[in-house]
């Protein structure tokens, strides 16, 4: 068979995952927190036709002679921008200013995440909407459960972090911190869905600390961080994985119609 069909099968399928990819950044423009995400195209093995030769004598040198057998893909690459600001003004609604992820307990499974809209449960813990429970940047679970007390009548969120109870008077007592991780690499995180993260083998480590120290961002309480997704740029890629797909079925069409002229040879 005609090795231009493979290689255009491995068009088509390259372009479908380009189009996978675009799809789901579109269908997320109105995620909170959300990341794009983009694909890297790298061509696969070539087939050597006749090596590369040296100059020797009166002879000059000659370049390998080599066939592309397709293309595949590299990888994905996550584009960590921060996102449009959206004003919700709710007190649990968090934005981060900057590098950082919130650290939450998924299960008993640590996880991060960059969107801030979370609400009080009745044990007194900032949750995401999954559940998840937000973490202290001193280790645990945020306990806030005194806010149920009858104590404080309101509280806020500081943008260290720092979560402060308000009584009748006006006082304030601080109640504790929100955790929040940075990365050597973020780009190594994996996404495991709910708009959340796991660390990797390279992404590093998360280091964990308030918000404000160790290069970690700040936190705009009453707002949301929107989605990164460049509508416009996610548009062109549609039709560039549109018009990838179709050349790369034309190449299996033309394909197909050599070998039917070879076909017909012997009648």
């Amino acid at each position: 068979m005609l090795r231009s069909l493979f290689t255009g099968i491995s068009g088509l399928r390259a372009h479908q995952q380009m189009l996978d990819v675009t799809s789901n950044n579109i269908a997320n423009v109105n995620t909170a927190g959300y990341k794009s995400s983009s694909t890297v195209f790298e061509d696969t093995l070539s087939q050597t036709i006749s090596g590369a030769g040296a100059p020797a004598g009166v002879n000059g040198g000659t370049n390998p002679t080599q066939v592309g057998l397709g293309v595949q893909l590299a990888g994905t690459s996550i584009n960590f921008s921060q996102g449009s600001n959206q004003y919700t003004g709710r007190t649990s609604d968090l934005l981060i200013n900057g590098d950082g992820f919130f650290v939450l307990n998924n299960g008993g499974q640590q996880t991060f995440s960059r969107a801030g809209s979370f609400s009080l449960d009745s044990a007194g813990h900032l949750v995401a909407p999954d559940g998840a429970i937000v973490q202290s940047a001193t280790g645990g679970d945020l306990d806030l459960s005194a806010l149920s007390s009858g104590t404080y009548k309101s509280w806020s969120v500081t943008t260290s972090g720092v979560v402060n109870g308000v009584d009748a008077t006006g006082a304030t007592t601080a109640l504790g911190t929100i955790a929040m991780a940075t990365f050597a690499n973020p780009g190594g995180l994996m996404k495991s869905g709910d708009s959340q993260y796991q660390a990797s083998a390279n992404s590093g480590a998360a280091q964990i600390g308030a918000p404000n120290t160790g290069g970690r961002g700040s936190l705009t309480p009453g707002y949301l961080e929107m989605s990164n997704v460049d509508l416009a740029a996610e548009l062109t890629n549609l039709i560039i994985s549109e018009r990838g797909f179709q050349a790369n079925s034309r190449v299996i069409t033309t394909s197909d119609e050599v070998l039917q002229s070879l076909i017909s040879l012997k009648n």
